[in-house]
């Protein structure tokens, strides 16, 4: 049996377990978060260590997928541990009493997937509103299923003041091209989106104690993406980043369905406009989407509603 492993971060093992929450198996081994069997027979399994085992049918294409949209170096396997471990060792991480803070909450989603945008979203809850949404069951979106986001969010929206931003696959395209990462979209996109809620609270007077965002990079790499697009972190409230941190204050795990709901209604957007069921992911299934796309609308048309440096393209045009 051919197997492939690779090592990636905690917030990738997140953007996996959500690409692959479809064909999830009800057990998994000691020490993983989960386990999976993709359409074609490849068994995935993701460790707690970051480490991802494929084994079985096309075990190294579906691992390449992985690897090459990953932003983490390609390091020993005991370098990429020891960097896991210390991930949340920041002076920016929360402090111990967070749940009892009014936070505003930032949190993305769409960036593992081929097809439709990457969404940002920032919310603001009040000491009563994390109250209610409590009992609505509110917590990580990758934990939720799509057809109970679409049932709780509309909910959300009324309640909290948030900031949801989308940034279409045109504009992705573009901003790669130029020499853009993920990591530098997303910051430029929380800090827009956190500085909107941010002005919002200022004009209704509502006040809160500090900004969390859901760790994607470093706290120095965030600022460094800042500082590269002539803006800085300037307010006088704390901002903390942790990973996992829709499971450590409501205000994330709001802002991680927003997210997520967002990205949802864009991609029946363009299922509708295609007249078929245009694929979340980006496993062997995208490809054959992908390609159907271009026999029937052309290349420019598949430009325009992916993220077209993930490989997907290239094996989408060779078949």
């Amino acid at each position: 049996m051919s197997y492939e492993v690779i090592i990636v971060s905690r917030k990738k093992l997140d953007d996996m377990k959500d690409h692959y929450r479809s064909s999830l198996k009800a057990t998994v081994p000691q020490g993983a978060i989960f386990s999976a069997k993709t359409a074609v027979g490849c068994h995935v399994t993701a460790y707690q260590s970051g480490k991802v085992l494929f084994q079985g049918k096309e075990a190294s294409k579906e691992a390449a997928q992985w690897q090459n949209e990953s932003s983490t170096p390609k390091h020993s396997l005991a370098t990429s541990t020891t960097q896991k471990s210390h991930v949340d060792n920041h002076s920016y991480y929360p402090p111990n009493n967070l749940e009892t803070l009014t936070i505003l909450g930032s949190d993305e989603t769409g960036t593992g997937d081929y097809f439709g945008p990457m969404t940002v979203a920032c919310v603001h809850l009040t000491v009563e509103q994390m109250k209610t949404i409590d009992s609505w069951g509110v917590r990580d979106s990758k934990t939720i299923k799509d057809a109970d986001i679409r049932h709780l969010a509309p909910k959300l929206l009324k309640e909290c003041i948030y900031s949801l931003l989308i940034l279409k696959n045109d504009k992705y395209n573009h901003m790669q091209k130029k020499g853009m990462n993920q990591g530098e979209m997303k910051a430029l996109l929380h800090h827009r989106a956190i500085i909107n809620v941010m002005t919002t609270c200022k004009e209704k007077n509502l006040d809160f104690d500090g900004v969390l965002v859901d760790q994607f990079v470093t706290p120095s790499g965030y600022f460094k993406y800042l500082s590269n697009n002539g803006t800085t972190w300037s307010a006088k409230k704390p901002i903390y980043f942790a990973t996992k941190a829709e499971s450590k204050h409501p205000a994330v795990a709001t802002a991680s369905i927003l997210a997520r709901y967002a990205f949802l209604k864009e991609m029946d957007i363009l299922s509708k406009k295609f007249g078929v069921t245009i694929p979340k992911g980006a496993g062997p299934h995208v490809d054959l989407a992908a390609k159907e796309i271009i026999q029937q609308y052309g290349k420019e048309t598949l430009y325009s509603i992916t993220k077209w440096h993930f490989s997907n393209t290239q094996r989408a045009l060779a078949l």
